[in-house]
């Protein structure tokens, strides 16, 4: 009887045949040998890597104490990385760390602004790669960096949100010596709208201010981002605060004082308010001449001679007056404008008689219709109050806010920067 079978039959049959030589063919390769003796192991061609040597990260799984610098890189030695994620863990909040796969594919490393790492931070690096046989490899590390021991901050002026007078000073007074100052200083960003080219000075190790070359245009809107954070600012001291400030410039008020003629004259936008009887410092306790900026402002507080050096043989205070009214502080010295109660109203516009602030009449308790009362009423930090006739020298540009008695070819000298 003749058997006959079907193309479909036969290419089957052809199929099964193939199998059984190509199992042969890897016995012959990895199982007994013809003789019966040991098997041989034969390492096939493109045995996949590792996920350890597939993916290559920097720094090292579970690396401890990692400096700001890194470095942070990953890389493959073939094939090409598919996927990148880094991620920032810090106080509770988790931000991705931008980064670039290199046109090859081989390696990624962050953006350069995003090159040093946080400082106190824990990072997770997840990266998937595709090796040269088209086989996926998916690695996920978690590095820690270094907890500074010792950490900066910087108080500032003016507050946030705020709205200030045309003479404002944005102002900071560090925690700590400043030692690389150059680098706390580009940390310190001051931009305005419309723009205005703004220069910082140092006073000493622990003082920071920033001012344009002229009072601010009113209506100027004021942009301080603080970058310090992870700041070195001395050897092991790193700085914490990343914040952005933003205040607004109001009207222009300049108040001018004669100590001579024992008047102020208020201006506004280039126009007369009022002229004000004032008493200055007497001839034994001269008020400073120059432009000094209001930084406070009170409706009442006390003023005790023996916290600014004035004292009795007692050892006691010259004076201790416990609710001065309309307290608007001129100086960190001591210097104020202020409403006054008790001289007798006769010796405004007369005499000066104070031990150095600037005195307008005033009620016990602080009247609203008093010279004293309608000045604080009309008045906003960081408006310019000059003094000018005065047998006292010119202010200290660190006294206070007085920058503005500094040239501005000696301020931007003060700059580390500059």
């Amino acid at each position: 009887m003749r058997l006959v079978t079907s193309g479909r039959a036969r290419r089957a049959a052809a199929a099964v045949a193939g199998v059984v030589v190509w199992a042969g063919l890897l016995g012959g390769l990895s199982g007994c040998t013809a003789d019966g003796g040991s098997p041989v192991e034969v390492a096939l061609p493109g045995k996949p890597r590792s996920p350890e040597e597939a993916i290559r990260i920097t720094p090292e799984d579970n690396a401890k104490a990692v400096p700001a610098d890194g470095p942070l890189s990953v890389s493959v030695p073939e094939g090409r990385l598919e996927r990148v994620v880094v991620t920032k863990v810090e106080d509770a909040q988790e931000e991705k760390v931008p980064g670039t796969i290199a046109p090859d594919g081989l390696s990624w490393s962050p953006d350069a602004e995003h090159g040093k790492l946080a400082l106190a931070a824990k990072y997770t690096v997840d990266a998937v790669a595709v090796d040269g046989h088209d086989r996926r490899q998916a690695r996920h590390t978690t590095f820690t960096t270094y907890v500074p021991e010792e950490r900066f901050i910087g108080y500032f002026k003016p507050e946030n949100r705020s709205t200030v007078g045309t003479g404002m000073i944005v102002s900071f007074r560090f925690s700590k010596s400043i030692k690389n100052r150059a680098d706390v200083e580009r940390a310190v960003s001051v931009t305005a709208k419309p723009a205005v080219e703004v220069s910082g000075h140092w006073f000493g190790g622990d003082r920071l201010d920033f001012r344009p070359k002229e009072y601010w245009k009113p209506g100027t809107e004021v942009t301080v981002a603080i970058r310090l954070r992870d700041v070195e600012g001395a050897p092991g001291s790193y700085g914490i605060q990343d914040k952005t400030v933003r205040f607004t410039v109001g009207r222009h008020q300049v108040s001018t004082v004669d100590a001579e003629e024992h008047t102020m004259t208020v201006r506004r936008d280039g126009e007369v308010l009022s002229t004000l009887p004032v008493t200055a410092g007497s001839p034994k306790s001269p008020t400073y001449n120059g432009k000094m900026v209001v930084t406070e402002m009170f409706d009442v507080t006390r003023m005790n001679g023996a916290t600014v050096g004035f004292t009795a043989e007692d050892g006691k205070g010259e004076y201790d007056i416990p609710d001065v009214p309309h307290a608007v502080r001129l100086t960190s010295s001591g210097t104020f404008l202020h409403g006054n109660y008790w001289a007798h109203p006769s010796t405004f516009g007369s005499a000066n008689t104070s031990h150095g602030c600037v005195g307008l009449r005033d009620d016990k308790g602080g009247g609203s219709d008093t010279p004293a009362g309608w000045f604080f009423d009309r008045t906003l930090v960081g408006d310019v109050v000059e003094v000018v006739n005065s047998e006292d020298k010119t202010v200290a540009p660190d006294n206070g806010l007085g920058g503005w008695n500094m040239s501005w070819v000696h301020w931007i000298a003060g700059s580390a920067i500059a």
